[in-house]
């Protein structure tokens, strides 16, 4: 009996290219958010980022997950933009 080593619920090259996207998409928030000078804000939005992510984790519907993905672009733009104000 041979048994596999693939997980029970093996992704589709489409839903592991959209993983990869958001995660990447998350590494970048993280090392975004990193850069911001104040440690409360810092906290603050370091534990918002991990809270939407984890809690959006489970989503299927490919059309909300493309939404979503939208969305956290748009917040990762909004803050490196508030950054580049801050610096300047």
């Amino acid at each position: 009996m041979t048994v596999s080593r693939l997980p029970r619920a093996t992704l589709s090259l489409k839903q592991f290219l959209q993983r990869q996207k958001i995660l990447g998409i998350y590494r970048t928030m993280l090392r975004t958010i990193r850069q911001v000078p104040d440690e409360g804000d810092r906290k603050y939005l370091r534990d918002w980022a991990s809270a939407e992510f984890k809690r959006n984790k489970t989503a299927t519907d490919q059309d909300a997950i493309r939404m979503m993905i939208t969305q956290a672009n748009n917040h990762l733009e909004e803050l490196q933009k508030s950054l580049a104000l801050a610096r300047s």
